[in-house]
């Protein structure tokens, strides 16, 4: 606990953290100090540089910056005396000297500071006027325009650029009178390091920074703000929507809230105008005569619940299977999971988690007893070592990659990379462990072996709080470094170095993601972290952990509901009798205790004949499942498909009737993000057309097929979610209009939990696992040479159904390419941006090709979001045996030109 300073400022006795400066003191007493260069709700460092923050201090030599000048005990502050006032009038003065008066039609009038200041301070016009230097705004990007005649030099911009968001993309250019702000001369905004976040826009205090969507659409007053939860990854981003005569205009940070304080990516900012796309699915639609006609919802709703119940009779309920979506809400695939199991009467549901993250589930699950990230995002900052591996982060999780970015930055964290690729975290890294796809078993264990064989492991820690240890260091015995290094093809000593980096931080945090769990032993590479992690005694304690970044909105949410065929929310094991029996009585209804299908498996029964109908809830499996033409068969032989969606996806364009619902902005509820974060999911908009929310419309099926399904709102499902599900019974919607809260949360009073298995696992023993290393299903041969990975880029989602309609996103990058090496690429007679035929066992595409140094020789990387030229047409539909995870990172392929 941080020494307490006391001071008294304008006669009020404030007490602060020693360390605090005036500025901060003040704030935490409700004192408004003038600043325009300071914005510590975004993280910004005081820079002292535009002087009107100054304060009168007894007892020293002149004013002084409160934004940068240390509280101190005893200390007296003066903020606003005669000459403070005066001050800070010829600051504001000089500002406007060579501002222009436009007012009245800036776009940022009503949240200018500028303007704010001089209304408060009387500046009405400038003494020191002298003719403005008329230069015509820079839109040298789809969204971000800068005027350089409204910009004061504050320095905000530079300031979050570099060390908050740490791109280092703009700066200070010229000299003088010529001052202003930009990428570097003569770079295009499209190959600077610019990632388009447009933090910059939050901070800035004036009009100099804009949206060119926002252009003309409205003043700062008119719009209506609302806050919500970013749609996209799985960081859980709070954004205010900006609102006007029902259309959202533009999304800015929500300062201050949440697990990243306000900060946005790409498409947490600008990949919004999806919202009103002319396409978005506003009638249902029913197949007739081979084609997809508009219907009533009578008539959509009246023939799936007759078709459904035929199916149920003619061939029972486990003919019947539904997928549940992680871009839904809690509620909404709470209700999905209940209709499948006490509606159809079938365990036959799951959702996308099984295509990314259901090892980590059944992984963690069985090592610590908790499927989910040990520590929260905040607490990556504390972390003396970082180990990410098998995690794009600055790309698939853009707000946390910049937390570990500024946790290196800081210099008080030493950053560890394992990825094939060459990624932006590794330009960080204190060492790139670039290990060939498929061998990270033997990577991570010869970590412990080092660890082992240097005596870095935690012993008591090992001797208190685990069970299976002498197993694990039989396992881990042959993985030598110089043994993993002819599997994973990273030098011995680097694997030393990593381990000793790893065990001898006073905190070590891990990081992973889907280049860890998408894998035939993807539940082992989850295990072997836990493995580490326990070994070292880096589990629950601050700057430590296990933390899988999860991949879109909702995923964890649709976990923790219960949208999986093994267990109910809370995760709660259907053939457990005790808990079956506590839901039966809840819902009214015998349930069924055998495991249903999982994602794949549900493609395979249905080509198999043995699946009737399907279900789906805002999934498009084909385009995110593996082997999507043998998923286009599989779909094509069902008796009858239902597809929920805001778009006419690929998947839709299949179904028997089509239902349109309502996208994030348009409906209530809650989202759990990545680190076990519920929060509010609040409505600004109206649904297009007739479409509904994805809870009314289960809800009113459920009712036309005999169960009664009737709750007055979302806020009502969450009560029986929390009545049914412990993790969350201490969740209400009372408590999430002020607050977020991270599960467990076990009563009304608990504050919710930051770190799990503080002092004990949620198993008990946290249990050692020893695994061996087991190569991938398909490696390359001489008929297809290279291995093929596949993943995600930052400006666009999954399968694009929002993003791939967002105008500012599909401007960044409207096409896919596949990356190869430059040495492959000669070798073929390849050059950059060459079409390529990519061939495996299973199907072909033609795409770009971009050649680069990402990937190494024999490797090649491609994108799934792309319907032109889909990734997973190529991909093959081997399964972890445990988790039922397809292999999306490791296959063959064949490349060649494409003419």
């Amino acid at each position: 606990m941080a020494e307490k300073v006391s001071l008294t400022i304008d006669d009020i006795i404030v007490a602060v953290p020693e360390g605090s400066t005036i500025l901060e003191a003040a704030l935490r007493a409700g004192i408004e100090i003038p600043h325009l260069c300071y914005k510590p709700e975004l993280g910004l460092s005081p820079t002292s540089s535009c002087r009107l923050c100054l304060v009168e201090v007894k007892g020293a030599r002149g004013l002084v910056a409160s934004c940068s000048h240390p509280a101190a005990d005893g200390m007296i502050v003066r903020t606003d005396t005669d000459e403070l006032r005066q001050h800070r009038r010829m600051v504001i003065d000089l500002l406007l000297s060579d501002h222009p008066h436009d007012c009245l039609t800036c776009e940022k009038s009503g949240a200018c500071d500028l303007e704010t200041y001089a209304y408060q301070l009387g500046v009405k016009e400038s003494e020191f006027a002298g003719e403005l230097v008329r230069v015509d705004p820079i839109q040298d990007g789809p969204a971000i325009i800068y005027d350089q005649t409204k910009c004061i030099l504050c320095g905000r911009c530079v300031e979050i650029c570099h060390n908050v968001q740490v791109a280092g993309a703009v700066d200070f250019l010229g000299r003088g009178f010529d001052t202003r702000v930009g990428l570097p001369p003569a770079l295009p905004r499209t190959e600077s390091v610019c990632a388009e976040c447009g933090n910059c826009l939050d901070v800035c205090p004036t009009g100099a920074l804009s949206y060119a969507g926002a252009q003309g659409q409205g003043r700062e007053w008119e719009f209506e703000r609302v806050t919500t939860i970013c749609p996209y990854c799985g960081c859980g981003c709070p954004l205010d929507m900006h609102l006007r005569d029902g259309r959202l205009v533009k999304v800015t940070g929500a300062p201050g809230a949440g697990p990243t304080r306000g900060l946005l990516c790409v498409k947490g900012r600008f990949g919004f105008d999806f919202l009103g796309h002319p396409d978005r699915l506003t009638e249902p639609l029913v197949r007739r005569d081979g084609a997809l006609m508009p219907a009533t919802w009578e008539e959509a709703l009246g023939l799936v619940a007759r078709r459904l119940g035929e199916i149920k009779q003619r061939s029972g309920a486990h003919a019947i299977a539904g997928l549940a979506s992680a871009k839904c809400t809690n509620e909404e695939n709470y209700l999905m999971q209940k209709f499948m199991r006490a509606v159809i009467g079938t365990n036959n549901v799951d959702h996308c988690a099984r295509l990314c993250h259901a090892s980590t589930v059944a992984g963690l699950a069985r090592a610590f007893g908790s499927g989910a990230m040990t520590n929260s995002i905040d607490d990556l900052g504390e972390a003396e070592a970082i180990f990410v591996i098998g995690s794009n982060t600055t790309e698939c999780h853009p707000v946390i990659g910049a937390v570990i970015k500024r946790a290196v930055r800081g210099g008080k964290t030493r950053l560890i990379v394992a990825d094939p690729r060459a990624i932006e975290l590794t330009e960080y890294a204190d060492l790139h462990l670039q290990q060939k796809p498929g061998t990270d078993v033997a990577l991570i264990n010869a970590l412990a072996h080092v660890i082992l064989e240097e005596g870095l492991e935690d012993e008591q820690f090992i001797g208190e709080r685990t069970e299976g240890f002498e197993e694990l260091r039989l396992a881990v015995e042959p993985y030598t470094p110089e043994f993993a290094e002819k599997i994973t093809g990273v030098p011995a000593p680097n694997l030393a170095e990593a381990a000793r980096i790893y065990a001898r931080a006073g905190g070590a945090a891990i990081v992973y993601s889907m280049g860890i769990t998408q894998h035939t032993t993807g539940t082992d590479n989850v295990l072997a972290l836990a493995n580490l992690a326990m070994l070292t005694g880096n589990i629950g304690r601050p700057g430590t952990g296990v933390n899988p970044l999860r991949g879109q909105n909702n995923v964890q949410g649709a976990c923790d509901m219960g949208a999986l065929p093994d267990v109910y929310s809370g995760y709660q094991k259907v053939a457990d009798g005790h808990v079956r029996s506590k839901f039966e009585h809840a819902w009214g209804v015998s349930l069924p205790d055998s495991t249903g299908l999982t994602v794949v498996e549900m493609m395979e029964a249905a080509a198999g004949g043995k699946l009737k109908a399907i279900y789906i809830m805002g999934e498009n499996p084909m385009l995110s499942d593996p082997d999507i033409s043998h998923v286009e068969e599989a779909l094509r032989g069902l008796d009858f498909l239902v597809v929920q969606d805001i778009f006419l996806t690929e998947t839709a364009q299949l179904a028997d009737v089509v239902l349109p619902a309502a996208a994030f902005a348009e409906k209530n509820g809650c989202f759990t993000n990545t680190e076990r974060r519920v929060q509010r999911v609040r409505k600004g908009l109206e649904p297009p057309g007739d479409a509904r929310a994805d809870w009314n419309i289960t809800c009113e099926l459920a009712g036309r097929m005999g169960y009664v399904m009737s709750y007055a709102d979302v806020a009502a499902v969450h009560e029986e979610i929390a009545e049914t599900t412990p993790i969350y019974s201490g969740i209400t919607y009372d408590r999430l209009e002020t607050q977020s809260l991270q599960w467990p949360c076990s009563d009304a009073e608990h504050p919710g939990t930051a770190i799990l298995h503080k002092d004990r696992f949620t198993r008990g023993l946290g249990k050692f696992h020893p695994v061996t290393f087991i190569p991938p299903k398909e490696l390359p041969d001489d008929d297809y040479p290279f291995l093929l990975s596949t993943g995600r880029i930052l400006e666009h989602f999954h399968t694009g159904t929002m993003s791939r309609h967002s105008e500012v996103l599909g401007r960044l990058v409207s096409v896919g390419a596949i990356e190869i090496n430059p040495t492959d690429a000669h070798r073929l007679g390849i050059a950059d941006g060459d079409p390529v035929k990519v061939t495996s066992r299973r199907g072909r595409i033609e795409i770009a090709a971009r050649v680069t140094e990402r990937v190494t020789p024999g490797t090649v990387f491609l994108a799934f979001h792309f319907r032109e030229a889909p990734a997973n047409r190529l991909t093959i539909a081997a399964l972890d045996p445990v988790a039922k995870i397809p292999e999306f990172k490791v296959c063959a392929v064949k490349v060649e030109p494409a003419r």
